[in-house]
């Protein structure tokens, strides 16, 4: 049976979307519910794959100054192929599969516009793909891991 969320859950998960070492007693003490009743929750969320705990890195703070978005157009039946190969590039933070021309949407971090074009570059020598399309990011105004 798939563990259905309720606005306790939702609750917990904005919570902790804002501030991810948030106590469990603060937590409680917002909600009205007991802290056991939180660490229960939470224990639920976790195990059930809804919330993951991860330390989100700023890049700029590790010097990744420049980031780009590329789209990928592959080959015919080659794309499971491509996706790997993409996975395995250090610099490559996400991959997703669209609509469109372009099958393929990646997201780089990188400390230098020369480092998007080795990238660029890079990505020319995997077999199966057949066009890119870079974006350069200019400027993030937003990034946030809040859902509900």
């Amino acid at each position: 049976m798939e563990y259905q969320i309720d606005e306790l859950d939702r609750g917990i998960i904005r919570m902790l979307s804002k501030d991810g070492r948030l106590p469990f007693s603060e937590i409680a003490n917002a909600l009205d519910v007991t802290e056991k009743t939180i660490r229960l929750r939470y224990k639920n969320l976790v195990q059930n794959k809804i919330i993951e705990v991860v330390g989100v890195v700023n890049p700029i703070a590790l010097g990744l100054k420049a980031g780009a978005i590329i789209q990928i157009k592959t080959e015919q039946r080659m794309m499971a192929k491509v996706k790997e190969e993409l996975s395995t590039l250090k610099e490559v933070r996400y991959i997703t599969m669209t609509s469109g021309d372009y099958p393929l949407l990646i997201q780089i971090n990188v400390r230098s516009q020369e480092d998007i074009r080795d990238c660029v570059l890079n990505l020319d020598r995997i077999e199966g793909i057949t066009a890119i399309n870079t974006i350069i990011q200019l400027e993030n105004y937003k990034n946030t891991f809040e859902y509900l």
